[in-house]
């Protein structure tokens, strides 16, 4: 049988050249939704396409590195140090601690975190009897407020946060006597009422960094209550949440908490007697 012989000639006609591109290109990998313009009215994963019946690979990664930084915000450690030098210029620190011995304690045991440890509890009396010797016989020379910032369960957001937002207070809180900013490691929200209690203070209001999400690890709150008290519960503090540059200025959030102070010497209580929309806080705001 005879040997044949093909002899393939490329061609110098564009037309008999396959198109590589047009035959590997199939529809878009990830699929986009329908109401993908609704992300621009809010930072929540909404719209985020799919590929197939899963999520887009970016987004994936992206949630997976929001969990990380939740986590790392839970974890991390208060800067106590740098708090104290921002702070002990204009103002007068003192540091405390829980008695929750580590995070791994504090996280295993929240009432820990609500009392102060014995040498916190002795640094405290002390430093009320300093400041208000005549106290016991004169109810009026008491503090009027009492400022703890407190680690709770995101250091990142006391760290970044705490500061400027007592730097916008000082230009709204007048006529109110303050005492020392007390620091606080380990702390839950209730310890704030144990500090106040020891300084005889008239309102406690706690700065504390809270529980991490997803869209936002660095949210501060502050947490108000009038006549601080051991046992107090949260039915009687009022709340005021997510104090962040994303979230609400310092400016606005010391605005708030200056009327809710207010309304609160009115009241002479906080908590749900104290509503920051009634009537009367409406008028001095």
């Amino acid at each position: 049988m005879p040997r044949q012989i093909f002899n393939h000639q490329p061609s110098d006609r564009p037309d008999d050249r396959p198109n590589v591109t047009e035959v590997d290109r199939g529809p878009p990998l990830v699929q986009p939704d329908f109401w993908i313009n609704w992300r621009e009215f809010t930072p929540a994963r909404i719209a985020l396409g799919r590929v197939g019946a899963s999520q887009p690979t970016d987004a994936l990664l992206q949630f997976s590195m929001a969990h990380a930084n939740a986590r790392d915000a839970v974890y991390e450690p208060l800067d106590i140090a740098s708090l104290f030098a921002q702070l002990e210029g204009p103002t007068e620190c003192v540091v405390v601690k829980s008695r929750a011995a580590d995070r791994a304690e504090y996280l295993r045991r929240p009432d820990f975190g609500r009392r102060l440890d014995a040498p916190s509890l002795e640094r405290l009396r002390a430093l009320q009897q300093r400041l208000t010797p005549e106290s016991n016989s004169n109810p009026d020379s008491g503090i009027d407020l009492i400022i703890v910032i407190a680690d709770g369960l995101s250091a990142l957001a006391t760290s970044r946060h705490a500061v400027p937002l007592i730097e916008a207070l000082r230009t709204t809180l007048q006529g109110w006597r303050i005492g020392p900013v007390v620091i606080a490691e380990q702390a839950r929200v209730a310890l704030g009422d144990e500090v106040g209690e020891l300084l005889n203070a008239r309102c406690v209001a706690i700065l504390i960094g809270e529980r991490p999400g997803l869209s936002s690890p660095d949210s501060l709150g502050i947490y108000l209550t009038w006549n601080p008290r051991v046992g107090r519960t949260d039915a009687e503090r009022n709340c005021i949440s997510n104090i962040r540059p994303a979230g609400l200025s310092y400016e606005h959030a010391a605005t708030k908490l200056v009327t809710l102070l207010e309304g609160a010497k009115r009241l002479g209580a906080t908590g749900i007697a104290l509503k920051e929309d009634d009537d009367e806080t409406q008028r001095i705001r």
